[in-house]
């Protein structure tokens, strides 16, 4: 497996597959790699001749406050879990080979990153489209595979490759969860064994939704989503938001919507995890 740091090399080498007649698959992560991405991994290099893993940790995403810091890191860990489900490459660049320190340049998406995580990390949104797109143009990938996890952040980079015509695949891959429901995110280290188990609350309330929502379908959405923030209160949660929104549009849904979103994204301590549902209606 080659390992790249610098953003010319990795290109060069995506360049040369592409020369050979060979498919690359890219799956980019900011690392500490679990189940969750290793489910990611496998899917690309079912997809594709020749797979590429990113490690980044973006400085672009984060807001003041937020824990770029502390993010957890294991890069030998994370380079094991490569090597053991096939990956061909993987591109670990420091902040410096990503960003010119006179960067001034940015992709973003101005609809779909809004709501949610949107509205309470303003500049989220923008630094991941910005370094997926810069991604995206070093790996050369003809397919790219992103977790259901992040739901919003596979609807805005779907939008993002549909607005600007990248000949790129994006595979949505399902949400994995561990044995007790708790979805898979390199965050859940910083509970405590008591946070995670109050967190389960999570799947549980998305889990007894769903069936409401097929039955009901939008005009249930409001008395569902006070249900769900009153249970994962009582659980010990502090609610940041739970939400159903069209899955098309990610506004509020109507009589024309098809799939509702039901997303959540709460506090258990410090720590903020995200987890969501799509719902079929219709």
């Amino acid at each position: 497996m080659r390992i790249f740091k610098l953003a010319a090399e990795l290109q060069n080498y995506a360049l040369e597959q592409k020369r050979a007649g060979r498919t690359i698959g890219l799956v980019p992560t900011m690392g500490f790699l679990h189940a969750g991405h290793a489910s990611l991994i496998d899917i690309a290099r079912k997809k594709a001749d020749i797979v590429i893993v990113s490690i980044f940790v973006n400085p672009t995403q984060f807001g003041p406050n937020e824990d770029l810091d502390k993010y957890p890191r294991d890069f030998e860990h994370d380079k094991a879990l490569c090597i053991e489900h096939g990956a061909d490459a993987v591109f670990a660049p420091e902040p410096g080979a990503m960003y010119a320190p006179d960067a001034s340049t940015w992709v973003e998406e101005t609809v779909l990153s809004k709501p949610l995580c949107g509205a309470r990390r303003p500049i989220h949104f923008r630094g991941v489209t910005t370094v997926v797109a810069k991604l995206f143009n070093l790996a050369q990938p003809d397919c790219a595979v992103f977790g259901r996890k992040d739901a919003q952040q596979l609807f805005v980079i779907k939008r993002m490759v549909r607005d600007l015509n990248f000949p790129i695949e994006i595979i949505a891959a399902p949400l994995v969860r561990g044995e007790d429901g708790l979805a898979l995110s390199s965050r859940n280290r910083y509970l405590t064994e008591d946070e995670h188990r109050r967190a389960l609350v999570l799947s549980r309330a998305l889990r007894a939704a769903v069936p409401a929502l097929k039955r009901a379908g939008y005009t249930a959405a409001a008395d569902i989503v006070a249900a769900m923030k009153q249970e994962i209160a009582a659980a010990g949660g502090q609610v940041d938001y739970v939400e159903a929104l069209d899955a098309d549009t990610l506004a509020a849904p109507t009589e024309a919507t098809s799939a509702i979103l039901l997303a959540v994204a709460v506090y258990f301590g410090t720590t903020r995890l995200i987890d969501n549902e799509l719902v079929q209606v219709k």
